[in-house]
């Protein structure tokens, strides 16, 4: 089971995804100026197969601009493990070993991948190619360290991952289960169905989650509201409390010890940079440390820990 926890030494852990418009390292002055403690980039052009050559220069010069410690990057679009298409594959596959070696140039532990979808092969097909790809890009670059986190689904199409079985097959089908984790979309996970509006139906949702994939496989959490209503599977983020989710159930969230130091990102709608993530992440932090009968039931069942 991956380790994924942070040291509380590092904050409160929450943050966005922000901009690297000027440089990859310019995202942390954006970091600094949304008061964000944990964040994502892309490290490439996210609707590219190939992005701009990442030199040792830009590492150096992110390092030293790095004033977050929790630091992931999401994975190109176009990317889709599940395809029935085999040129397609081919550059996926390419295009994954890349995003996961220039995490590991830039001492980034996690890469955000949506999983794929199967294109009409069905579920099972699709999940079995996506776990055998990840076997092969891992082959690849055996070395790395880096983590691919399988982020939740909508449902939208033939999209995998919208339910947690799925996700859980493709972590016990890969030949080292370790090099992979999932990134737990709030909106996404409401749209498939999964309910986290009231303190019962979090729970419920929760102990699914750890039926089927393992608390300790979350390794970051997307933090947003939906536009649309439950089980809809349309993805469509929203502000923090403007949506159908609501702003109970990311109290639940933030509150739940089992989830502390997971980081946890906002991904809702930039307006104006900077305004709207300002606003979210006050709305998440005034959340924090909420009355204990506001707290879910089982708050207090935290697992073992791998402080970072």
């Amino acid at each position: 089971m991956p380790h994924f926890r942070f040291s509380e030494k590092h904050g409160d852990l929450i943050g966005a995804h922000l901009s690297t418009k000027g440089g990859l390292h310019t995202a942390f002055d954006r970091a600094g100026e949304v008061n964000a403690s944990a964040m994502a980039i892309f490290a490439k052009n996210s609707n590219q197969w190939k992005g701009k050559e990442l030199t040792d220069e830009d590492c150096k010069l992110f390092a030293k601009k790095r004033s977050v410690k929790p630091v992931f990057t999401h994975a190109s679009y176009l990317i889709n493990l599940a395809t029935t298409n085999r040129e397609f594959h081919k550059k996926s596959i390419a295009a994954l070993i890349d995003e996961l070696d220039r995490a590991e140039r830039l001492d980034i532990r996690g890469v955000v991948l949506h999983p794929g979808a199967h294109m009409g092969a069905g579920s099972d097909v699709g999940i079995e190619k996506i776990a055998r790809s990840l076997d092969r890009v891992r082959a690849a670059i055996p070395n790395h360290r880096v983590v691919t986190l399988l982020e939740t689904s909508a449902g939208q199409g033939s999209c995998l991952g919208c339910s947690f079985e799925e996700l859980g097959k493709i972590i016990k089908l890969v030949d080292d289960p370790k090099r992979v984790g999932v990134c737990f979309d709030t909106c996404h996970v409401f749209a498939s169905g999964y309910d986290l509006r009231t303190r019962d139906a979090y729970e419920r949702t929760i102990e699914e989650l750890d039926r089927q994939v393992g608390i300790g496989n979350v390794g970051l959490f997307h933090l947003n509201d939906s536009k649309k209503d439950l089980g809809s599977r349309v993805d469509r983020h929203e502000h923090i409390g403007d949506g159908r989710v609501g702003l109970d159930a990311f109290r639940f969230l933030l509150n739940d010890e089992r989830f502390r130091g997971i980081p946890k990102l906002l991904e809702t709608p930039k307006k104006i940079e900077h305004e709207s993530d300002r606003r979210n992440l006050a709305t998440l932090r005034s959340l924090l440390n909420s009355p204990p009968n506001e707290q879910p039931i089982g708050a207090a069942a935290v697992g073992a820990t791998h402080r970072i």
